[in-house]
């Protein structure tokens, strides 16, 4: 997320910031690039150019010439300007008056409307909420039942949707049938279309009529840019929506569309996807995202979803573990498997203030596809060779690659490597663990 634009604010500052004093030129021009910047991240060119003056007006003034750290200050202000052009305060999920609260979620066909209401019915559930799914998609073969096999996964109650169902009647009767189950928060997944015409609109206009719901978000692809702007601008227009849940920002995307989104619309972001697991939608913190931009890190998500995701049992298990010197392969596989669930590496390492900017770190990361190899590997050894790793002779090494897909090297690595990780946690001692087990990770 935000990675190419990082990297090239990254350089501009770097520049300010060695230079003793800053000159109204040496402003102008650094400002330049961070405009060139916002551009190819496919910022809005209106937002750039008003973001851009803003901070202009505030560094070329008394606030940064009569400064000590001139270039620090510069960062300061854009970091200050980046949290007002995102939305300044979180916005949350409104869910007071009339219950059960019921979320509308509109948005374009495969935008992942349908994964995001399971991913939001999760987080509510989370929060203590009792959600209700309701697919109103009749158009799409799959929707429906997609949605179904979502909320068996999540153990979550689904309305029986019959095909040929209006979408307005549908969401009508899942309104009456969640009051009747004592279910607090309604989440209708609605049919979208590859572009916005009449018929979409009315038919969200019916449901929205009859439901009243509110909440109205809409959930765009973040790897639209420019265009999910346009399209959070139409449905707006049309629907008066109350927030935006972008998806996708995982991937490629430039972020343009985060940093346009509010601006062009009044309209806050409430919600991002990062990936297609049934975790992975994070709160829309403004603050936050403007530290990952700058290369501040964000500690406060990664612990988050550490606490999200960490099983706190195995965790006390394995501080038992580690203090007897008792690791084995199987703690060390139950270990990548946890991490894993916290997101790819990238996403984890975006997250810590410092190692993002690190090159030689960055070089030094490992592929996805190398921990599951891993894993592999140590899912084909025997439950006592996975306790006991110093049995695992030649003949068992040839056996453990051909059962894992792998080579006899990789075994022997993964050996190795486990072998060098149990001196290195001997060596840290029974003090060390003690100061580990305060901190987020079980490992």
């Amino acid at each position: 997320m935000f990675e190419n634009l990082s990297d090239r604010l990254a350089k501009v500052f770097k520049k300010l910031k060695g230079q003793g004093t800053l000159s109204p030129e040496d402003i102008e021009q650094g400002l330049r690039e961070v405009r060139l910047a916002l551009l190819e991240a496919d910022v809005n060119y209106k937002v750039v150019k008003e973001f851009i003056k803003r901070v202009k007006e505030r560094a070329v003034g008394q606030e940064v010439m009569e400064s000590l750290t001139p270039g620090q200050q510069v960062v300061k202000i854009v970091h200050e300007e980046l949290i007002k052009l995102l939305g300044s305060q979180d916005v949350g999920l409104n869910l007071s008056g009339r219950q059960p609260a019921v979320i509308l979620l509109v948005g374009l066909q495969g935008s992942g409307k349908t994964t995001t209401a399971a991913k939001l019915a999760r987080w509510l559930r989370k929060k203590g909420r009792k959600p209700y799914l309701v697919p109103a998609d009749i158009y799409r073969p799959a929707a429906i039942k997609q949605l179904e096999t979502l909320a068996r996964q999540l153990d979550c109650p689904c309305f029986p949707t019959k095909e040929g169902t209006p979408p307005a009647d549908i969401a009508r009767q899942a309104v009456a049938q969640a009051e009747m189950q004592g279910l607090d928060t309604v989440i209708i997944d609605t049919a979208g279309r590859l572009h916005i015409d009449d018929a979409l609109m009315a038919e969200l206009k019916a449901i929205k009529e009859q439901v009243e719901p509110q909440e109205i978000l809409l959930v765009a692809d973040a790897m639209t840019g420019q265009d999910a702007v346009n399209i959070a601008d139409s449905f707006n227009k049309a629907l008066s929506i109350t927030g935006v849940i972008l998806t996708k920002m995982e991937g490629d995307a430039r972020g343009g569309a985060a940093l346009s989104i509010r601006s062009v619309t009044g309209t806050p972001i409430k919600f991002v996807g990062v990936g297609e697991k049934i975790n992975a939608l994070e709160v829309f913190h403004p603050k936050r995202i403007a530290d990952r931009i700058l290369g501040m890190g964000d500690v406060l998500t990664l612990i988050e979803k550490a606490q999200d995701t960490i099983d706190k049992d195995k965790a006390l298990e394995l501080q038992q573990k580690l203090k007897k010197n008792a690791f084995t392969l199987e703690d060390f596989r139950d270990q990548l498997r946890q991490v894993r669930k916290l997101g790819s590496l990238e996403q984890i390492i975006s997250m810590i203030p410092g190692l993002n900017k690190m090159k030689q770190f960055k070089g030094m990361m490992p592929d996805e596809k190398e921990l599951v190899k891993i894993e592999a590997i140590i899912n084909s050894m025997t439950p006592e060779e996975r306790r006991k790793y110093n049995i695992i002779n030649a003949s068992r090494r040839r056996r453990i690659a051909k059962g894992s897909g792998t080579t006899v090297q990789d075994v022997n690595q993964l050996l190795k490597n486990y072998a060098e990780m149990n001196k290195m946690l001997k060596k840290f001692g029974k003090g060390g663990f003690k100061k580990m087990s305060r901190g987020m990770f079980p490992f």
